[in-house]
């Protein structure tokens, strides 16, 4: 327990968390996970009710310090509405000492009486619409604004993305940057590489290989990597591109870049990867590619670093603001570059492994636990104001 007499109470909306969470939603699960392990706050989750079974696994383990109220809508669209106009009355209704109420994707509820915390990932909603379904985009950009206006604190989880958010927003609350965590259970060097052979080889894939980590969507810029495997391909023979995560909206261009690839055959799509075979997946790899144009944080890219893995990544990006020296940068348009970078690390050397090593450092000073503690920090603010 802190310096503070009783455990500050918190609500946390985790409605908007998928079945085969990625980006915010992984961020949701993680952020409750470590408030739980704490004893200076007791969080309260706001869920769909088809959800409740997997909160309930969470809070087996953390009776005292997590509640679950499970009445949120499965449907997406009353869902978004219950999260705007309901979640409010909701939080008053089952929780009346409710003290902070944290919204961690963008949104917070209308007619909430206690202060309110919310998360912004990144302002692709606003910079760059073309990149999502136009009923997001309306939704989002209407959320970050009104979030702007009525937030006591708003958490952002790189500088690049407080600073683009100010920039739009001119916000009345308080802009912190508190960056996501690893988790260092899972994602770390191994000391098993039989096992994690075993593993890859179950999902269909045979080392050397490259490998994309992360939903596939227009701002990841997938078929300009497809482009640059098609590069160099020739000179290795065995060598295979693996893409691992889920077909999201504006999947047109990357089915036509596989279309045209001359070396489609190896080409691997896994779809959603769930659990223990990520980090062996990331690990095993020559190379990790994530030449993303635009992300809030880039959790990926910071997990294959925490594994050891050459990491390749976009210059000007928040990427070289996670990952430092311990990456390999090319621009996002410049195929070619992209093509000299992926061969580099494949020929491998003294270059390579030293950013290897970095990477892990790096990667080190990145925890849940910190996160939530710095997260705390920001309710306690909130209060406050």
């Amino acid at each position: 327990m802190s310096e503070h007499a009783r455990p500050l109470q918190i609500g946390l909306d985790v409605t908007a968390v998928p079945s085969d969470p990625v980006g915010a939603g992984r961020y949701s699960i993680e952020i409750a996970r470590a408030l739980a392990d704490r004893s200076d706050v007791t969080t309260t989750l706001f869920s769909r009710r088809a959800d409740r079974a997997r909160w309930d696994r969470l809070r087996t383990h953390h009776l005292e310090s997590l509640r679950i109220v499970a009445n949120a809508p499965r449907s997406r669209p009353l869902r978004l509405v219950y999260a705007e106009f309901g979640l409010g009355r909701e939080a008053r209704r089952v929780q009346p000492e409710l003290e902070v109420f944290h919204g961690p994707h963008y949104q917070m509820p209308r007619a909430l009486l206690v202060p309110a915390v919310v998360t912004v990932h990144d302002l692709t909603f606003v910079e760059h619409p073309e990149w999502h379904e136009r009923s997001k985009v309306a939704l989002f950009r209407r959320a970050m604004k009104y979030s702007a206006a009525h937030a006591a604190v708003i958490i952002c989880v790189s500088r690049h993305t407080a600073e683009r958010f100010e920039e739009h927003f001119h916000p009345a609350a308080e802009v912190r940057v508190i960056t996501h965590g690893v988790d260092h259970a899972r994602f770390h060097r191994g000391d098993d590489p039989v096992r994690d052979d075993g593993i890859i080889q179950t999902l269909g894939i045979h080392a050397p290989y490259l490998v994309h980590v992360g939903t596939l969507e227009p701002r990841k810029n997938i078929p300009n990597l497809i482009r640059a495997f098609d590069l160099i391909a020739a000179r290795h023979r065995d060598l295979s591109l693996v893409l691992a995560g889920q077909l999201a909206w504006g999947r047109d261009e990357l089915m036509r870049a596989i279309g045209e690839s001359r070396y489609a055959d190896r080409i691997i799509q896994l779809g959603y990867i769930r659990g223990a075979a990520v980090a062996p997946l990331l690990r095993r790899a020559v190379v990790v590619a994530y030449p993303s144009i635009e992300e809030g944080f880039g959790l990926p890219a910071l997990e294959a670093l925490a594994c050891g893995a050459p990491l390749v990544t976009t210059e000007r990006s928040v990427m070289a603001e996670i990952a430092g020296d311990a990456a390999t940068y090319v621009e996002p348009d410049d195929v070619t570059a992209l093509a000299e970078a992926l061969l580099e690390i494949i020929a491998g050397g003294s270059t390579v492994n030293a950013r290897r090593e970095l990477g892990i450092m790096r990667a080190r000073e990145f925890t849940w636990a910190r996160s939530a503690e710095l997260h705390v920090e920001a309710y306690r603010r909130a209060l406050d104001r």
